[in-house]
């Protein structure tokens, strides 16, 4: 019944077929050789690149595994697409999502430029044609280029907190199967955010609704509640680290939220797979800085390479030339360092980690600065030296390439031991975390190995496992995934690495199933307190389809 390796190897390979495989490619080193000879502007950065993506040291996002070197050519993941009150316009921003989501991209919107649907009232109930039934529009159009495209389309619906339809926003995705292609998220500025701090509740935030501080914010949190949906952005702490303020303020993100945006934006997003850089027990800080430095390289040809969608995305790209640089299996080099990650030495790692990682980076666009010439807006920056790039660096979830990859997703914690993935081919794999079996298969006997992960996948945890001859106190204390790990645990790792990482992070704020909402009130204060961009909080069981799950009671 249990996998690992071979389940493993068996996902990877399935999941290179369904997405990255062209025809005439065997394997995966057919693969990398075809996206380091399309990103490569020399044989040295041919031989570089293709030695990172063949040991999956570095990995870049998806289309580019699977577009570079075809007649698409369209390498990024991330865009912002913006959508203006007229016909003509939201018709013309479902075009261009369509083209970007045909080759795999991902598009975020901000609709609060829309005008209220409401004819009166707080438009709780109702709504006549405001964002929400443009947001159902451009969910449609989503579904139908599914069936032309190889990865699916996803969307990132944003509206402002003072926007008058703002209720019937929060409550869009109450009923599961609803914007299916969207995920959600309210923009707070700090004003709304020191007001609830203050337990001013009962002030009118909205004149024209009438609608109060604590009407609006108990709505955000009923529905995280309920289903995880709305997320939240704070919109002035996303504006702080905006580079090119003269450009505008930043009002979208991608998909996942890790990547905030300029109108037509566009972003080149890869993950350094740091469970790769734990030698003797140690982090080899002078290969990690050697590889991020490489890592921007590919990421800034990126941007020359690519084919876009439309006119109007390379312009507004080159101008600022941003790229994504991010991080996958930060769990998994926690394991081999023998540190709980919930631990305060994790949190000092996370921080450093992404010191060491950005400042490698700023480093290596400078010396591409010197080459090639800094961003064209750089004047008007608020960089001091010339950059080649606006801004360099955000974690994204890296949900297919971190299974590429064999390691844990981004800076999450691992979410079980013993899971089941179901694959969007609907095929179910159960699986076992390699670090886990090589930990314990070799002190146990069969038997009660095999009792471990009964044990495990039943229950999500081996925290209760009452045998200390089978798992010991210490064995506990390092072994604790997602749902062992305190939401400010959570909070605190995601708050450790967005100190120096100029983007976002796309992260889950994991609770259990009993969390209340005064959990997520706190939660959600925490986080902005922290200096948290945004975040996504799940309650366990909140939600019917889940990707990784664990046995359910009638299994």
């Amino acid at each position: 019944m249990w996998e690992t390796e071979e389940g493993l190897d068996f996902l990877a390979s399935e999941t290179l077929k369904a997405r990255y495989l062209l025809e005439g490619e065997k394997d995966w080193n057919d693969i990398c050789e075809r996206v380091a000879k399309a990103i490569a502007t020399s044989e040295k950065e041919y031989l570089e690149f293709k030695d990172l993506i063949i040991k999956k040291i570095f990995l870049p996002s998806s289309p580019t595994l699977m577009n570079a070197g075809t007649e698409f050519g369209q390498l990024a993941a991330c865009f912002v697409i913006p959508v203006e009150d007229s016909v003509e316009e939201i018709f013309n921003s479902i075009k261009i999502a369509a083209l970007i989501q045909k080759t795999g991209g991902g598009t975020g919107f901000n609709f609060s430029k829309i005008r209220s649907g409401c004819s009166s009232g707080s438009c709780a109930d109702k709504e006549e044609i405001g964002p929400v039934s443009v947001m159902k529009l451009f969910n449609e159009a989503t579904e139908i280029v599914k069936r032309y495209g190889k990865r699916r389309g996803a969307n990132m619906g944003i509206l402002d907190i003072s926007h008058n339809d703002i209720l019937s926003f929060i409550r869009a995705k109450r009923v599961e199967g609803e914007l299916s292609n969207f995920n959600i998220s309210v923009m707070i500025p700090d004003a709304f955010m020191e007001l609830v701090e203050a337990d001013r509740v009962d002030e009118v935030w909205n004149r024209q609704t009438g609608l109060t501080v604590g009407q609006i914010f108990s709505e955000i949190v009923e529905g995280i509640w309920r289903n995880g949906e709305p997320g939240v952005l704070f919109y002035d702490r996303i504006n702080r680290d905006n580079f090119t303020p003269a450009l505008g303020d930043i009002s979208a993100t991608n998909p996942c939220g890790e990547e905030p945006l300029l109108p037509f934006e566009s972003c080149n997003l890869g993950s350094i797979n740091l469970s790769l850089f734990v030698v003797d027990g140690k982090v080899n800080w002078d290969f990690l800085r050697e590889v991020a430095g490489k890592a921007i390289r590919f990421l800034d040809n990126e941007i020359d390479k690519n084919a876009y969608p439309v006119p109007e995305i390379e312009a507004a790209t080159k101008k600022t030339r941003k790229a994504g640089l991010g991080v996958m299996g930060f769990h998994d080099m926690l394991l081999k360092l023998g540190l709980p990650y919930d631990s305060l030495e994790a949190l000092e790692l996370a921080e450093k980690l992404m010191e060491q990682i950005t400042w490698a980076a700023i480093r290596e666009s400078r010396k591409l600065a010197a080459e090639k010439g800094p961003f064209p807006e750089f004047e008007d920056s608020t960089w001091e030296l010339p950059m080649r790039n606006a801004a360099l660096t955000a974690i994204a979830p890296t949900g297919t390439i971190s299974i590429l990859a064999s390691c844990s997703s981004g800076i999450e914690p691992v979410f079980s031991w013993v899971y089941r993935r179901t694959q969007l081919s609907g095929r179910k794999f159960t699986l076992v975390h390699p670090l886990f079996k090589a930990h314990f298969k070799s002190k146990l006997t069969e038997t009660d190995y095999n009792w471990l992960l009964e044990h495990v996948y039943k229950y999500g945890t081996l925290q209760n496992v009452e045998k200390p001859e089978l798992v010991s106190e210490e064995e506990k204390r390092l072994f604790r995934s997602a749902l062992d790990i305190d939401w400010k645990a959570h909070i605190d790792v995601q708050a450790a690495f967005q100190k120096h990482c100029h983007g976002g992070i796309s992260k889950t704020i994991n609770m259990p199933h009993s969390a209340g909402k005064e959990d997520i009130k706190q939660a959600l204060i925490y986080a902005w307190r922290h200096g948290l961009k945004g975040l996504t909080i799940y309650r366990t069981g909140s939600r019917q389809y889940v990707v990784l799950s664990l046995q359910k009671s009638q299994d």
